[in-house]
């Protein structure tokens, strides 16, 4: 069965509500970490965020405690970079939307960001805190003539707790999608290619791996799409969510860390 415990080699999970909130790290979190440790098992963070490379991560949950290698962190850009890699080797020229650090890191990877004038092989749609309406018009331009167009990710909305509202890169994808009259192909949760990806490089089937996290309509559509076992992580049962579809829910990590070790040594 997909949610046999037993099997478990590799977990990939959520971050913000599901090992930390905010600035917070929740106390289940490290035992968790370490109890998969133990047990021999392997593990992945996974955020759709653009705007933070991957060695911005792995500094940020250093600060936690949390140290990682660079293969234990997945984002949706690197989810961009393999896709184009596998799917548009010749595409090396891209017309990007995004933040100062996304292109960069875009860059690292053998892609060139080109200028306004320049004729791009594809665009590429991010989370972009400085979008200038010229640049959302030329990329518009790019995709009205047919340019490959994929995006990193479909969340419209960036959370904050400041006193305004942050435009995802959904909301971008939205303006472009009404003016051109096409559609991208969009990355990041929960298309499941970003989840087959980690896979791939981790050597390990749907029926060996895990997806966590808090969101049912991201983390767990995520994990139904690429056919792994869902673990949603919420404070109320099953059974008062609505529309829970979730392999197992939990009300921590550590119960269903509790559950691994179970199904691993027959004691918790």
């Amino acid at each position: 069965m997909k949610h046999d415990l037993s099997r478990l080699r590799h977990v990939v999970m959520d971050m913000d509500g599901t090992i930390y909130r905010g600035e917070e790290l929740f106390p289940t979190t490290l035992p968790f970490l370490r109890r998969l440790e133990s047990l021999g098992i392997g593990y992945t963070f996974l955020t759709n965020n653009s705007s933070r490379s991957v060695d911005d991560y792995i500094e940020y949950l250093y600060k936690f405690g949390i140290r990682i290698r660079r293969k234990q962190m997945f984002t949706s850009t690197l989810n961009a970079v393999a896709f184009l890699k596998s799917g548009h080797p010749a595409s090396k020229r891209l017309f990007m939307i995004g933040t100062e650090v996304f292109r960069r890191e875009m860059e690292e990877y053998g892609f060139h960001d080109v200028n306004m004038t320049d004729e791009p092989d594809a665009v590429v749609t991010a989370f972009d805190t400085a979008l200038s309406y010229e640049r959302l018009c030329k990329a518009a331009w790019w995709i009205k003539r047919g340019k490959l167009w994929i995006a990193t990710h479909p969340d419209t909305e960036c959370p904050t707790e400041r006193d305004t509202t942050l435009i995802d890169c959904g909301s971008i994808i939205a303006c472009l999608e009404k003016v051109s009259g096409r559609s991208p192909v969009v990355l990041g949760k929960p298309n499941p290619e970003i989840l087959c990806e980690i896979m791939r490089r981790n050597g390990v089937a749907p029926e060996e791996t895990a997806m966590c996290g808090d969101r049912l309509y991201t983390d767990l559509r995520l994990a139904a799409n690429a056919g792994v076992t869902g673990v949603l992580i919420s404070p109320d049962p099953p059974e008062k969510i609505p529309g829970n579809f979730a392999d197992i829910t939990v009300i921590d990590l550590e119960e269903f860390g509790k559950q691994i070790s179970l199904a691993k040594c027959g004691k918790k």
